[in-house]
């Protein structure tokens, strides 16, 4: 009877994409795990309930929701103190051409590489405003801008909302897997295999500089506005940038660069207490507890100086609070997939996947898995929920196989990078559509055929590693 482990993921994924949502469908199946663990009618519901509560209960855990909590409570009070609205006037006021406005949007992610609707919100309204200095309709331009948020944010290693999670994801399918390794060490060595991400990169730095289109599409943008306003006014295009909003660019500046510098800072002097020096002391297995410290370090030092500089403490931790809060749909999220891990554990998962997939060549792994990853995470719009749902599939299957662990890792990032990207459900091409003014389903469309060429590249790739991993 050890088919019934595989329950609860054919349950979520089933569900996932009948339904397009993440958080019910892994919810059911975390329910569904209790049951089959407990089949009592009460006792199975408390049995699904308390996989969740041992997942939140995790310190590894905590340190997520608290650095996640932190960092976007951190973003809320940036934007009600007008540091994305300052960034993106100071920006209009001083470019004036194409090459400058892309040159901008590339270099502006040394700053806001920390989330990807951070960077769409960031740069959208300044190319929004810079409409009529450059020959690109909008969803060429929404197009460019995407390639600079999720499939860079994934590739950078620290200081970002999805690292902790990243790596979580990986801790808790090794644990599952019974296989050994340091998840963050796993993660940076997965990174030269998100094949999708550096397609995407080369494709959107392609068109940022070298594309020339007499006759750019314009399917996707909405005519039934007045166009002249809509391509001038950049205000209110989305609350960052509200009209009500002081300007005030190192407002955004600071405060994400003093994450940056105390998170390496943090690291460095863990490495320094271990016995390290130099170079060595920066690498070690505390990222997590050093990017909670730089982030809410920099959260009271900003408060403080917003609180001295006169505005109102109450408006600081209103927005603060609103802020944080904008990150529980994905802290909900974690809980269901730390909830189904458990679950899976307890229904021996591991033993179940070493026992059916253990036929599988070592180094098809990967490649089966990004083709299925990207259907999964087309359906269901969200990267997150498919590295939650695949990724201890994917890590169980590699470790019965022998597969190169960072590859098939990095595949599972891959596919879930792709729906990110080109999925019309997905938080990205909706928030880009509504700055820009575009159709939600006819800019995913656009943008689906790029995507399409860059994940064939990236499993012609997986396919062609096979032969030498």
């Amino acid at each position: 009877m050890d088919w019934i482990a595989i329950i609860p993921f054919i349950v979520v994924i089933l569900a996932a994409i009948w339904t397009k949502q993440v958080i019910p469908s892994l919810l059911f199946a975390v329910i569904v795990a209790g049951y089959l663990v407990d089949p009592h009618w009460l006792r199975g519901m408390m049995t699904g309930f308390m996989f969740i509560v041992k997942g939140l209960t995790d310190e590894n855990n905590m340190k997520i929701i608290i650095f996640l909590y932190a960092f976007s409570a951190l973003i809320g009070i940036v934007k009600v103190s007008g540091g994305i609205k300052g960034f993106v006037q100071e920006a209009t006021e001083r470019i004036d051409k194409k090459r400058g406005a892309f040159i901008l949007t590339w270099l502006s992610s040394l700053g806001t590489f920390s989330a990807p609707s951070f960077r769409i919100v960031t740069i959208a309204p300044v190319m929004k405003a810079m409409r009529k200095n450059i020959p690109m309709s909008k969803q060429e331009l929404g197009f460019v801008i995407e390639t600079t948020a999720s499939p860079l944010v994934v590739l950078i290693p620290v200081a970002t909302a999805f690292v902790g999670y990243m790596t979580s994801v990986i801790e808790l399918s090794l644990q599952q897997a019974n296989a050994e390794g340091d998840p963050y060490s796993l993660y940076i060595s997965s990174i030269p295999f998100n094949f999708f991400a550096f397609s995407m990169l080369i494709v959107g730095f392609y068109l940022s500089f070298f594309h020339r289109n007499k006759k750019p599409a314009t399917d996707a943008e909405d005519m039934s506005q007045d166009q002249g306003k809509d391509d001038d006014d950049w205000q209110d295009c989305h609350p960052a940038v509200t009209k009500e909003l002081p300007a005030k660019p190192w407002n955004l500046i600071v405060p994400l660069a003093s994450v940056i510098v105390l998170t390496f800072f943090f690291m460095y002097m863990v490495g320094v207490e271990d016995g390290e020096q130099g170079f060595k002391a920066l690498i070690n297995d505390a990222v997590l507890d050093a990017m909670v410290l730089g982030v809410v370090t920099t959260l009271i030092g900003f408060v403080i100086y917003l609180k001295i500089t006169a505005l109102p403490l109450k408006k600081i931790m209103d927005s603060l609070i609103y802020g944080g809060n904008e990150i529980m749909g994905v802290i909900l999220l974690l809980g269901t997939v730390w909830g189904l891990s458990k679950g899976s554990e307890a229904l021996a998962f591991a033993d179940t996947i070493s026992s059916w997939f253990g036929w599988i060549p070592p180094g098809f792994v990967a490649v089966i898995i990004f083709i299925v990853g990207c259907g999964l995470s087309y359906f269901i719009g969200s990267s997150w929920g498919t590295w939650g749902i695949l990724m201890p599939v994917g890590v169980s299957i590699a470790a019965v196989a022998g597969s190169s662990l960072p590859m098939v890792i990095g595949a599972v990032f891959a596919s879930g990078t792709f729906g990110a990207f080109a999925s019309p459900l997905s938080d990205d091409t909706n928030t880009t559509a509504g700055i820009l003014n575009l159709n939600a389903i006819k800019y995913a469309k656009f943008k689906l055929k790029p995507a399409l060429w860059a994940a064939s590249a990236a499993a012609v790739l997986y396919f062609g590693l096979s032969f030498f991993f």
